[in-house]
């Protein structure tokens, strides 16, 4: 007799889990780094820009290419009258028309299209060489403490006034005359400074102060670092 093998189908369910799925964690933008700076050089006098008339020259930046950077901005500043200029580029040069015998600073800001984030390199400082000039004005001095629109808490009283100087050569700093006072033009406190600050100046609570410093040099050339102000608590 014969046997009949009866099939019964298995029906296998897979079930899903239910429990919360993690989200996975976003990986950080890469942030653009700092760009190194090449030409022109630290403290130079400039003597390569090509001369377009008796008062301009046009001058070559370069610097090296940054990481994870798709744009730089070249910001070059005029330290006579303090003007600044900034100029968008996707290379590593730029060509400025800049006045003749006229000390400059410049650094680069490296961007990138994936995030907001910005990295400044350091800022360089150059003499644009002028026609017929044998020696040039110091670099205007960089105020250093207070700085502008500083509010400053004193118990004693006074306040310490420092600034850096720098030439476009090593040791021609001859001395520094000290400007200090409560009005935008204030009175010479200090002259033929040869330190790099000026100690103890008296100051009173509730006033802004306004100082400058200018530099001169060795052959008698001066500059000035324009006129700072702060306020004191």
């Amino acid at each position: 007799m014969k046997k009949l093998l009866l099939i019964v189908p298995v029906i296998f369910i897979l079930a899903g889990c239910g429990g919360k799925k993690n989200n996975p964690t976003p990986r950080p933008v890469p942030q653009p780094a700092q760009a190194i700076l090449s030409a022109p050089a630290q403290n130079a006098v400039c003597t390569t820009g090509a001369i377009l008339s008796a008062t301009e020259s046009s001058i070559t930046f370069n610097w090296s290419a940054s990481d994870n950077t798709t744009s730089y901005v070249l910001v070059v500043k005029n330290l006579l009258n303090l003007d600044s200029t900034a100029q968008n580029t996707s290379q590593t040069q730029l060509i400025v028309s800049l006045l003749r015998g006229t000390p400059y600073s410049w650094y680069i800001v490296s961007k990138s299209n994936q995030t907001n984030a910005t990295a400044k390199s350091a800022v360089w400082k150059f003499y644009n060489s002028g026609p017929g000039v044998v020696t040039y004005a110091p670099f205007p001095a960089e105020i250093t403490s207070p700085t502008l629109g500083q509010i400053v808490t004193t118990a004693s009283g006074t306040v310490n006034l420092i600034w850096v100087g720098s030439t476009v050569s090593p040791d021609l700093i001859a001395n520094y005359d000290a400007y200090f006072g409560t009005t935008n033009s204030p009175p010479i406190v200090g002259s033929a400074i040869t330190n790099s600050f000026l100690n103890n100046v008296t100051v009173t609570s509730g006033i802004t102060y306004y100082w400058h410093i200018v530099t001169r040099d060795i052959n008698g050339n001066t500059s000035d670092s324009g006129v700072y102000q702060f306020s004191v608590n």
